[in-house]
């Protein structure tokens, strides 16, 4: 269709569809934000070492003569174009990202819908070649900032056209597609999917430079619909054409921009007030999205010895309690792990005593919730050959895996995974990395392995496996000590 011939109306549809993203872009770019700063470095490889990073948003160089945790590497984000900004938010920026996105894809659902159901895919979709030369000659008009006249200016010109088509039918897609590469889950159960980008790094450094592209977008949207007649432009997008005043469409319009300011800042605020209300009430929703999506897919994974990272980030510090560090001391030799509670035979085993147990070798993918990954082998004890041995009774529906491990207030690290995860084929309780003990930093003497969540679900420095009907009344009921402390997300699979 020829501009001549160009529709320039706005059907409600589309003005309530355009608004409602303008809104949930603004949280997914600021909770996005948050995210990144949390390991403030992008790769194209998936081992993540330091100084491979292709751009990074700290000063910090990693030390070679201390232990420095990827905990340290997190940068303070600023409240102002972060969501909830600050650190060791990482949680509750995860909700929000989440459950926006959710119901980003379901407005462009409906709005692809309805643009070729109404048969307004002519307004973005071109039908003859000659728009690129016609979108050719718009681009130098402007970029040498020959500017038509107002009154001349028609929208859905060419250019205009040919954008738009790509951000909706390019863009958008990638953005999906590539944020679903970074999935624990998703890349452990179709292990060809992240090789689509290329591996689940690759999917990261896409994704942000998507929603650089996003921002850049919006840039020169928001310039052009000022230099091009700023209030003949709000009326069509608030009113749907000339059949209003500009004047009033111009206040409504502004009046909805100072809404989607007023509601950041108050999401912002609540957030930090009352973070575990922003996790219940978020979480509510995006976690019956997730088990519904991902409830029942098994890691599938299986790398090759070449694959095996050279480094591999730690995250957290070895427990400084006495018992644990008596046990290091003696080399574990008189470590036992306790298995008990709603089981029929409660067991206490020596690490000799799990080594001679059924094992597996794996080598696979970690996903860290900060956003970095690594290769490694995995040898250890299947835990559904160690439920095999205790017996849990009928009422049993969670398994609690307790550490040695303690914050500075003295409460336990421990996490929680319901009986199908924990007989998943590739969980297991790991007590070799890499074809050698497991190193102190690492987890040692045993920690969990669950390929299909993301690794703070994975306990190091197990002290005792404990069986019981529901996760909520253990700790402060979020079924971990990451999601209770630091609001992070039960279901952890993406």
């Amino acid at each position: 269709m020829h501009e001549s011939t160009q529709i320039y109306d706005f059907p409600a549809w589309l003005r309530i569809g355009h608004y409602i993203n303008f809104l949930l872009m603004s949280f997914l770019v600021r909770s996005g934000i948050q995210i990144l700063a949390d390991h403030p470095r992008l790769y194209w490889n998936v081992d993540c070492k330091p100084n491979s990073e292709w751009i990074k948003f700290t000063n910090r160089a990693v030390p070679t003569d201390r232990l420095y945790t990827s905990n340290d590497d997190e940068v303070n984000a600023s409240p102002w174009i972060a969501l909830p900004g600050g650190k060791h938010t990482l949680g509750v920026a995860r909700f929000w990202h989440f459950f926006c996105v959710m119901f980003w894809v379901l407005n462009g659902v409906i709005y692809v819908t309805l643009l070729f159901s109404t048969n307004n895919w002519h307004r973005l979709i071109p039908d003859s070649w000659d728009v690129f030369p016609r979108a050719l000659q718009t681009f130098l008009t402007y970029a040498t900032f020959h500017l038509p006249a107002a009154t001349e200016f028609r929208p859905y010109d060419a250019l205009q056209q040919l954008a738009y088509a790509f951000v909706i039918f390019v863009m958008a897609p990638l953005t999906i597609l590539t944020g679903i590469g970074m999935s624990p889950v998703v890349v452990g159960h179709w292990p060809w999917y992240q090789k689509l980008f290329g591996n689940r790094q690759v999917s990261r450094s896409l994704h942000f430079l998507i929603a650089v592209g996003w921002l850049i977008f919006f840039v020169i949207h928001v310039s052009l619909v000022i230099i091009t007649g700023f209030s003949a432009n709000m009326n069509r997008i608030v009113l749907g054409g000339m059949n209003g005043p500009n004047s009033l469409a111009l206040g409504i319009g502004l009046m909805a921009i100072v809404f989607v300011i007023l509601i950041n800042a108050l999401a912002t605020w609540y957030s930090t007030k009352s973070p575990i209300s922003i996790q219940n009430t978020l979480g509510h929703f995006t976690d019956r999205l997730m088990k519904t999506m991902f409830r029942r897919l098994t890691s599938r994974q299986e790398y090759s010895q070449d694959a095996i990272s050279a480094y591999f980030w730690v995250n957290g510090r070895p427990p400084e309690t006495a018992v644990y560090q008596q046990l290091r001391d003696g080399s574990f030799v008189d470590y036992r792990l306790i298995v008990e509670g709603l089981v029929e035979k409660p067991l206490t085993l020596t690490l000799d005593e799990l080594k001679a147990m059924p094992r597996r070798t794996q080598i696979t993918l970690h996903n860290c919730i900060q956003g970095w990954s690594g290769i490694a082998q995995w040898t250890g004890l299947p835990v559904s050959e160690l439920l095999k041995a205790c017996k849990p009774l009928p009422e049993a529906k969670y398994v609690v895996f307790h550490s040695f491990g303690e914050d500075e207030d003295g409460l336990e690290y421990y996490g929680t995974l319901d009986l199908l995860d924990a007989r998943g084929p590739q969980t297991i309780l790991a007590y070799e990395m890499n074809g050698t003990a497991l190193p102190i930093q690492y987890g040692a003497p045993l920690r969990l392995r669950v390929e299909t969540k993301l690794g703070f679900k994975m306990t190091k420095y197990l002290k005792s496996i404990e069986l019981i009907a529901d996760y909520r009344t253990i700790g402060l009921g979020q079924g971990g000590y990451r999601e209770d402390r630091q609001y992070f997300g039960t279901i952890a699979g993406i």
